[in-house]
């Protein structure tokens, strides 16, 4: 079968970075579904991997958001049946949806919202699913309550994670959501999103959520910056306020938490594959509930760009995009 992969980590702009392949059909296990893969779509985890995990020669599939048709199923499957359309992001410890069939765990997997085409689904799994986590698993928001009181801090909010957190944010509670972007197309697109107020993450955050958020912040869900915004963060939140962290970084002046108990949190949504966790079926629900969320209006795909079918080309370009730190939204290809 057709599939894009790498061999070496190198640079974006040389022509080995991602190249194009044939690989063997992969075969389903008692859970797996075998799915025609209809789109992908980027992720940072997409060009870390790519940048930081040298294959030694052998050729790595990436790509961890993905829309498609079931093909097969394996012989223990229970929640799907072949034709159903699907949209998920699999598991880190195995193969990316980079390819023309790609075989994933039904318990990860969530029937794609009707009212989307693949490519506008393909967007939405792993950033919904980290949103959803990180708001309502970590943070211990109450989803369904409107009456909620409370503000939310989300940082780039026009970020593919930013994007969806704050349409959940707005669609399942009360809280009063700000977020952060720069330049005037993301301020643009997270206004859009629902963000009640957006602050420029380029300036000292303090200042400005003194401003915006006089009586202080409930919940931070950073999606980048932390350790340069801990500080702005352990000023503006309440005592017992929470924050959620998805960016990488190695060390963190925790003790700045201390004196307001602030708690602080991790957010990976790979951890309930990863470690094969009981309750990873909670992924097939998640992505359903937000399936049901989209096609009744609620939330909206945060798919920004196509690039076409899905090619070494191509998918360099998508890379290089989400390199520059500058994307929009998320960026998605059609199948190859």
């Amino acid at each position: 079968m057709p599939a894009v992969a790498y061999r070496r980590s190198l640079p974006i702009d040389h022509p080995e970075s991602l190249v194009d392949v044939e690989l063997p059909v992969p075969q389903p296990g008692p859970r797996d579904l075998l799915v025609r893969v209809e789109a992908v779509a980027l992720n940072p985890v997409d060009h870390k991997i790519r940048q930081n995990v040298d294959p030694g020669g052998e050729p790595k599939v990436l790509g961890w958001d993905a829309a498609g048709t079931v093909v097969a199923v394996g012989s223990e499957v229970e929640l799907f049946r072949v034709g159903d359309e699907v949209y998920y992001a699999g598991a880190l410890d195995r193969p990316g949806a980079n390819s023309r069939y790609h075989a994933v765990d039904e318990r990860l997997v969530g029937h794609k919202p009707s009212s989307l085409t693949f490519a506008e689904a393909a967007a939405l799994p792993l950033t919904a699913l980290t949103a959803w986590e990180g708001l309502f698993e970590r943070l211990g928001v109450r989803g369904g309550d409107p009456e909620q009181p409370g503000t939310l801090l989300v940082t780039a909010a026009a970020g593919g994670v930013g994007s969806i957190t704050i349409q959940l944010a707005r669609a399942l509670t009360g809280l009063t959501v700000v977020g952060t972007a720069s330049r005037p197309e993301s301020v643009s697109f997270a206004r859009r999103m629902g963000a009640d107020h957006v602050i420029d993450h380029r300036e000292p955050l303090g200042p400005q959520l003194a401003e915006v958020a006089p009586g202080g912040l409930d919940h931070v869900f950073s999606t980048t910056g932390t350790v340069d915004n801990l500080a702005a963060y352990a000023e503006a939140l309440k005592p017992f306020g929470g924050i959620v962290a998805i960016d990488d970084f190695d060390t963190l002046p925790v003790g700045l938490l201390k004196p307001k108990s602030i708690a602080f949190h991790w957010e990976f949504m790979y951890t309930r594959s990863m470690f094969r966790t009981a309750d990873r079926i909670a992924q097939h629900h998640i992505l359903d509930r937000v399936a049901r969320l989209v096609d009744s209006g609620v939330l909206a795909t945060t798919a920004t760009r196509n690039l076409g079918p899905l090619t070494a080309a191509s998918l360099r370009e998508a890379h290089r995009l989400q390199e520059s730190g500058t994307a929009v939204g998320k960026t998605t290809l059609t199948g190859c």
